[in-house]
């Protein structure tokens, strides 16, 4: 046996909070099979989870919205507190509840993703690759639900033709490149509406304008 291999580079570390053991348990076996993906610490209250924050300081960290036996708010309260003391720490909603209001309430929380528990492994993997490099992440459910909330309410007159439709696969998690090869245009073009996209939102993260978008009812 060569003793010399040596395990590839780790490009996320992950926290995971869940107040079910066993489902702490689960996840990290999953994601113990990607060679760039690492779990470095758990956690089971919001306590905790502000702890192994401060202490670890991991790239990502997936949120179970209902801890300890309290309600959902419970996870987005955490979601709060996370954003506000750690905004470098990218965070992903993995839970049980597909609800509109909690997916809105979640990006405006500071979450970078939502993904239903009963999600594909290769879609749960993808968000958190996606979280990593800072980028929006949601399921093929949530996504519907996030353009569901978006459609209601006429455009703003702000946004051009193509800004709506940049935000519109925005708001689905699309990276640049995945805007551009849908829309036909360069990932440096996809940039550049996305900025202007930003700007007139008065937002300056992804998620942020999907949920300023909703709110405002631009699409």
């Amino acid at each position: 046996m060569n003793q010399d291999t040596k395990r590839p580079s780790v490009d996320s570390r992950i926290v995971l909070v869940d107040d079910h053991a066993i489902l702490r348990e689960g996840l990290r076996s999953v994601l113990d099979r990607e060679p760039d993906l690492e779990v470095v610490g758990e956690a089971a209250t919001r306590a905790e989870a502000r702890a192994v924050a401060d202490s670890i300081r991991p790239n990502v960290m997936v949120i179970d919205l209902k801890l300890s036996g309290g309600s959902e708010l419970e996870g987005l309260v955490l979601c709060r507190e996370l954003a506000a003391a750690h905004p470098e720490i990218g965070l992903l909603v993995l839970t049980t509840f597909l609800d509109e209001r909690l997916v809105v309430e979640a990006v405006q929380a500071g979450a970078l993703g939502y993904v239903v528990k009963d999600v594909d492994t290769r879609e749960l993997v993808s968000a958190i690759r996606s979280v990593t490099r800072g980028q929006s992440a949601f399921d093929s459910r949530t996504a519907v639900a996030v353009v569901r909330t978006l459609a209601n309410g006429p455009a703003g007159e702000d946004l051009t033709a193509r800004e709506l439709e940049v935000l519109r696969l925005l708001a689905k998690g699309n990276s640049n490149s995945g805007i551009g090869d849908q829309l036909f245009i360069s990932p440096t073009t996809v940039k550049f509406h996305v900025s202007n996209v930003l700007r007139k939102l008065g937002v300056s993260r992804r998620a942020e304008a999907a949920y300023e978008a909703s709110k405002r009812g631009i699409i």
